[in-house]
């Protein structure tokens, strides 16, 4: 019985030999690496044409990506012929419209998001305000830091402020408006940084 094992014992021991000659490692258990990533988190493919194909004014909106603001690109229509105050407060409520509408199929796919609830509506300044102020049917304050960074970060990189970092908030009662700063701090992380505000008053 031995004697016939023998030849059995040498084949196997040949193999083996000739899989480690060839830098292979004889395993029993399969290898699965998962298939490779088909989209790189917060970085589109290509550009997002679905996002362009209304008429209107280019614009960008910070949507959340990660814990961090992305600017993705998107259209505001704007009636021809409005004031510049009643083109501010339209500009705002476009923008404010998109934040809070959902990001489209190829958005989601790599990551995005948005804190912005639908219902809140834009108005112009009241009697006592700085000219340049947005007054909002949801607080300020009530909103969650997300989306006011987004609110802050895409009002004042748009026509809907003075171009220059911020952009001046108010709520729907009379309290105060405040200019809201929108920083690297906030961009890179929103939930744990909250635009910085300071109250201002006419004049």
């Amino acid at each position: 019985m031995t004697v016939r094992r023998l030849p059995a014992l040498s084949g196997l021991a040949a193999v083996a030999v000739l899989l480690t000659g060839c830098g292979i490692r004889a395993t029993e258990v399969p290898t699965d690496y998962g298939p490779a990533p088909s989209r790189v988190r917060c970085s589109l493919a290509e550009p997002d044409v679905s996002t362009r194909t209304t008429p209107g004014l280019p614009a960008q909106v910070f949507l959340l990506c990660g814990s961090s603001l992305v600017a993705v690109d998107r259209t505001v229509r704007v009636p021809d012929g409005a004031s510049d105050s009643g083109r501010r407060v339209l500009v705002a409520q476009g923008l404010l419209d998109e934040l809070a509408a959902q990001p489209s199929a190829a958005e989601k796919e790599a990551g995005y998001t948005s804190d912005v609830r639908r219902g809140i509506v834009v108005t112009g300044p009241r009697s006592g305000d700085p000219e340049d102020t947005l007054r909002l049917s949801t607080d300020p304050d009530d909103l969650t830091s997300y989306a006011l960074a987004q609110v802050v970060c895409t009002f004042s990189d748009s026509a809907a402020a003075e171009g220059d970092g911020s952009v001046i908030l108010a709520g729907p009662t009379d309290r105060s408006a405040r200019r809201y700063s929108c920083t690297d701090e906030v961009r890179a992380r929103p939930g744990s940084n909250e635009p910085p505000a300071d109250e201002v008053t006419d004049g």
